[in-house]
């Protein structure tokens, strides 16, 4: 039988209900921490709404007094909410704050009851939506959401335990299905981490209504992997459920319709609280932050206070742009790099190859014949088939190996900027990283090719870097629009080619456009030519560059591989 609390229904029961909240948050934050891969790999979802549940907890005694013994329900609830606006840390701590908040504003009937539960779920769920600019389901919203639909299910008296546990389980029960609503969760194989923190938190909450915590069975918080959807990748024959073949791919990709993703320019979220506004000037506010970067969450703590959150490329400029709303106080800004490099955590352990424990690569690739070719090769893969893969992905990964080694082919898909910015982050005493100037997929497959983990790191990586230089690469491609270039203009549907980032030949055919390229290229002399196919190209054309090869360059060797790559109908290495 449940153990029925020594305290009636009022305001001590909210200080036991955040009480239990922080202790089951101590408890899994570094569980909900490794959950963490939206919208930013960051790992810190647990520590965030830890941090949030424990300002809350703090504020009772500023705020409702009598060191924690107050019985009052509204002044207890508006402690909690103005703890955890002016405390609030991250997305899912600013949301958290709202669903306190949404306690605050139901806490009118003396009693912590069915009403205050059904009306504040509800409440803090129209807050929430009013809060995030750019909501996406699979998420902490959408478990909120079905966490009010259940409690709105319950009359007025209605046992305020069941109406607690049924919005218990409802929460529990769309954290489970948040892997079929996100693809990115669906990708990496695990459930929402801010639901896993809500569902904690609401069984906290029935911990302190009832006496004991509730006996459910235990949530797959990691599920299969499923490959990206039909929008991202021609692999779809498996259902979204189902288990995927032993791996060395991790694919991140990235949903357009997913708006608060962070691009891969924003590298800061800036928090920081206003006073002294109203809602006009801080709509306006919300409307400079979308322009400027995204994952924008304001809220307020229903007294006159507001929270800002913002994930962006330039910090300086979000909080100039709060300086225009109110008075601003409390500015957090943190590095998405530096916390990952501090946290050294970001998404769960990846598949790796017994015979390279201490000395891991990891390689970003387009297309799956590629993504087969380097994780052939013992390479672990980073796609980046339907958006830029970001630093803040790259360093996840890196960490993720766990190896005290890890050599990584860029292969063209960051700046040097960005490198060197990923490397000084996941570098530290106990990590060494080595990034190769591999400018293409062809390069990174020559370094491949060469690698050898009985060397030393950094005389692999040398090694690897020279065969990488050696390789002279073009790639083949058609005019999209009319354009002006070193060696003419170009019109939509034009074959052209570049040798390198510059376009050497223009030619109508594509075919004639890959044969001319080729001659150039080779004229410089060279041994061994790969051809990677991309997914456009034509059947047939790269038999057709192989036997002109074999007839115009005789004793050069010529290998076709099907990359499948966007874009490019080949890339061309010469060795």
């Amino acid at each position: 039988m449940p153990v029925v609390p020594e305290h009636p229904m009022d305001g001590r029961v909210l200080t036991s209900w955040a009480r239990t909240a922080v202790a089951g948050l101590e408890a899994r934050c570094e569980e909900i921490n490794s959950l963490n891969v939206f919208p930013i790999p960051d790992a810190d979802t647990g520590t965030n709404l830890l941090f949030t549940m424990r300002a809350a907890l703090e504020a009772i005694d500023r705020y409702a007094g009598t060191d924690h013994g107050s019985t009052d329900v509204r002044q207890v609830a508006i402690a909690l909410a103005r703890g955890a606006v002016a405390g609030a840390r991250g997305n899912s701590g600013v949301i958290l704050s709202q669903v306190l908040r949404g306690v605050a504003e139901a806490a009118v009937t003396g009693a912590v009851d069915t009403r205050t539960v059904r009306t504040g779920l509800l409440m803090a769920t129209n807050l929430v939506t009013d809060a995030v600019s750019d909501l996406v389901e699979g998420t902490i919203v959408t478990v909120l959401r079905c966490a009010a639909d259940a409690a709105a299910e319950f009359p007025d008296d209605a046992p305020v335990a069941d109406t607690a546990r049924s919005a218990a389980d409802a929460a529990a029960a769309a954290l489970a299905r948040t892997p079929g609503q996100l693809d990115v969760l669906g990708t990496a194989g695990v459930v929402d981490a801010g639901g896993l923190g809500l569902v904690v938190i609401l069984d906290a909450f029935v911990a302190a209504v009832t006496g004991e915590r509730p006996d459910r069975a235990p949530i797959a918080l990691r599920v299969p992997r499923r490959p990206p959807s039909a929008r991202h990748s021609a692999v779809g024959a498996q259902s979204p459920g189902a288990e995927l073949p032993a791996t060395n791919e991790i694919a991140l990709h990235r949903d357009a319709h997913f708006a608060c993703e962070s691009s891969p320019q924003q590298d800061f979220e800036v928090m920081y609280l206003v006073a002294d506004t109203d809602e006009a000037r801080m709509a306006e506010l919300r409307s400079a932050l979308d322009e400027l970067g995204d994952s924008t969450v304001i809220v307020g703590d229903g007294g006159g206070g507001w929270s800002v959150h913002v994930h962006c490329a330039d910090a300086g400029a979000a909080v100039e742009a709060g300086l225009g709303a109110g008075r601003v106080h409390t500015i957090r800004v943190s590095s998405f790099l530096v916390d990952a490099r501090e946290q050294g955590r970001l998404l769960s352990p990846v598949r790796i190859r017994p015979d390279q424990e201490d000395r891991g690569i990891v390689a970003v690739v387009a297309g799956d014949g590629a993504a087969d070719l380097f994780s052939g090769e013992g390479a672990t893969v980073l796609r980046c088939d339907a958006a830029p893969v970001t630093r803040a992905q790259l360093l996840g990964i890196i960490r993720q190996l766990g190896r005290r080694e890890v050599l990584v082919l860029p292969n063209g898909a960051l700046t040097a900027q960005e490198l060197v910015a990923v490397s000084a982050a996941a570098r530290d005493s106990r990590h060494e990283v080595l990034l190769l100037a591999t400018s293409s997929m062809v390069q990174g497959l020559a370094s491949l090719a060469v690698h050898d983990p009985e060397r030393e790191a950094v005389d692999d990586a040398f090694a690897m870097s020279e065969a990488a230089a050696a390789t002279r690469w073009g790639s083949l491609r058609i005019a999209r629009e009319r354009a002006l270039t070193y060696v003419g203009t170009c019109e939509p549907g034009d074959g052209i080619g570049l040798m390198g980032h510059e376009v050497i030949v223009i030619e109508p055919d594509a075919a004639a456009a890959g044969k001319r390229l080729v001659d150039v290229v080779l004229g410089g002399g060279g041994e061994l030519v790969t051809l990677l196919m991309g997914a456009e190209a034509p059947d047939g054309l790269g038999t057709e560059l192989a036997d002109h090869i074999s007839q115009r360059h005789p004793g050069v060797e010529v290998m076709v591989y099907h990359g499948g790559q966007p874009g490019d109908l080949l890339q061309l290495g010469v060795e």
